[in-house]
């Protein structure tokens, strides 16, 4: 059943339409009007429209635009919580039956009662925000999830034979289910030979430390950067072998057999999957795509693929947000920092990188805490902003981007822990904890506006690159593994935080490449009106995915 506003009464007009003829009804409407979409959760309700060759403009995810306005700083009252609109397992949403308003009777009644209600509870809320930053946020997190619903449908490009060639060549042929292959054994026999324990097991971190301790490695930890400062000769067989298992466990043979059909890598993106608004991914890894299976991205023939990525988004975001203008002549071209090297506030490239880092993740310790006064000379009002909400953070307080996505609030026993601290019977272990747990939060919410931040600006550039794309013309060539949408037109393929790569006509790609460009620029200008700052892209066109 669909619903649409009476533009004469304000009521609701109600059509009944069967699942068969939905996608055919959504099609015409789609043609005639573009309206905005209002949809319980685009997750179940999209991929079905896009497999019957579907596409839409624009839409409103309540689900995801319930959680912003239930948790957001910026409205006073926030919209109240409900337990009806809280994300579903991807699972349980994949079950849920398709529809704009579903009226089948559920364990909650008239869905479409609740959906409507909702609708004009979300509306409410944001007709009471100071200003149009929510209604922005809540719009660009809807576009994400068309788009996250596009790329899962259309696929990443992947190359079987290049992956299986990668595989065979780093790893060895395909062992026998529970063996090692071939190049991880004849490593853990070095690895044994050199520890002189022929018992050693390189996969178990307990029996591993204890090994080294045998032989007068004392380290803390088996993790490959606690290792690399370590000589001894055990040490470079090892680390390969870390790498080598790696790979072997996270996109070996198993993973291609179960995430690649087709010829394309179809993971499930979850929009919003981080409190701070970045993306996660349900199965399948699809946001750590190791760098030596890159080359397996490849395009379909007739066909390229345009990858781009943010130099350093998050300092360059810094600046934006805090009008720091210091920081953005520093950011000015490919390299921030080299940029802050420029300025005076540290002697090297790598010291503004660590130092940077150190200054938005809360480093107080070692070489960054030391370096992290000079940036606070340099780039006053940069380190005044996470300095602050670094503040609120170790008082309970919270914090929200630019676009007014808020930090969780502290738990009960967060809360109880600083109570009892700062009582008069506190004794000095329960203050030591409270003040180590405050300056974890502080840790955590200087974090969260810059992130969040960044998020932001991720999902305008993608909905302005996808705006773009849709405008290109349909191709003569047909990635016919790309779906009944996506087969013959440029599209989106992959997104990861700040790097994005466009699937797209030969013919296409510098038209493809000229919307990615253009697409950062306006996300920039829309995020920052009137606060001029670089965010440079490194853009390649090729026909894999590799550097």
């Amino acid at each position: 059943m669909l619903g649409d506003i009476d533009p004469a009464g304000g009521g609701v007009l109600v059509e009944r339409v069967s699942d068969r003829g939905l996608p055919d009804r959504i099609r015409s409407i789609e043609h005639a009007r573009t309206p905005r979409w209002i949809v319980r959760s685009l997750r179940s309700f999209y991929p079905p429209l896009l497999a019957a060759g579907v596409r839409l403009r624009r839409a409103h995810d309540l689900i995801l635009c319930h959680a912003i306005l239930r948790d957001t700083d910026a409205l006073h009252p926030a919209l109240p919580p409900s337990a009806l609109w809280i994300r579903q397992d991807p699972v349980e949403e994949e079950r849920a039956q398709p529809g704009l308003f579903d009226v089948e009777p559920g364990a909650h009644g008239d869905r479409f009662a609740e959906v409507h209600a909702e609708w004009m509870r979300q509306t409410d809320a944001l007709g009471r925000a100071r200003d149009s930053r929510l209604a922005l946020l809540c719009a660009a997190e809807s576009t994400g999830a068309l788009v996250a619903e596009e790329m899962t449908a259309a696929g990443l490009p992947w190359s079987s034979d290049v992956h299986l060639g990668i595989l065979n060549e780093q790893l060895g042929a395909r062992p026998m289910r529970g063996a090692r292959p071939a190049k991880m054994a004849v490593l853990t026999a070095q690895i044994a030979e050199l520890l002189g324990d022929e018992s050693v097991n390189p996969d178990s971190p307990p029996r591993l430390l204890r090994a080294l301790h045998r032989a007068g490695i004392f380290v803390e930890s088996t993790s490959r950067w606690e290792l690399a400062r370590v000589e001894h000769p055990v040490i470079e067989p090892l680390l390969q072998y870390k790498k080598l298992a790696r790979l072997f466990a996270a996109n070996g043979w198993t993973w291609l057999d179960e995430w690649v059909q087709d010829d394309r890598f179809r993971p499930v993106y979850l929009t919003g999957g981080v409190v701070t608004g970045r993306w996660a991914s349900s199965g399948g890894g699809a946001l750590q795509i190791p760098r030596q299976l890159r080359r397996a991205v490849r395009a379909d023939p007739g066909w390229t693929l345009v990858a781009a990525d943010v130099a350093q988004l998050e300092p360059r975001v810094l600046a934006a947000m805090s009008k720091d203008t210091a920081m953005a002549d520093a950011a000015r071209g490919a390299d921030l920092y080299e940029g802050i090297v420029r300025s005076g506030a540290v002697a090297t490239r790598e010291e503004a990188k660590y130092t940077v880092l150190g200054a938005m993740y809360g480093a107080t310790t070692g070489e960054s805490g030391r370096l992290v006064p000079r940036l606070r000379a340099v780039f006053p009002r940069a380190m005044g902003l996470v300095d602050a909400a670094a503040r609120t953070g170790e008082q309970g307080g919270v914090v929200s981007t630019l676009l007014g996505r808020s930090s969780p609030r502290p738990d009960e026993n967060w809360r109880r822990s600083q109570s009892e601290a700062s009582g008069p019977d506190a004794a000095g272990a329960e203050e030591s904890r409270a003040r180590s747990r405050a300056r974890d939060r502080g840790r955590f919410t200087r974090n969260f506006v810059v992130q969040g931040t960044a998020a932001e600006w991720a999902l305008l550039w993608l909905a302005e690159i996808r705006h773009r794309l849709m405008a290109l013309p349909a191709a003569t060539s047909t990635a016919s593994a790309s779906g009944p949408v996506f087969g013959g037109h440029a599209h989106l393929a992959f997104f990861l935080h700040d790097e994005v790569i466009v699937h797209c006509p030969a013919g296409q790609a510098d038209a493809a490449a000229d919307a990615i460009r253009t697409a950062a620029d306006a996300a920039t200008r829309r995020l920052f009106p009137g606060f001029a700052v670089d965010v440079p892209l490194d853009l390649r066109i090729g026909q894999d995915a590799g550097k």
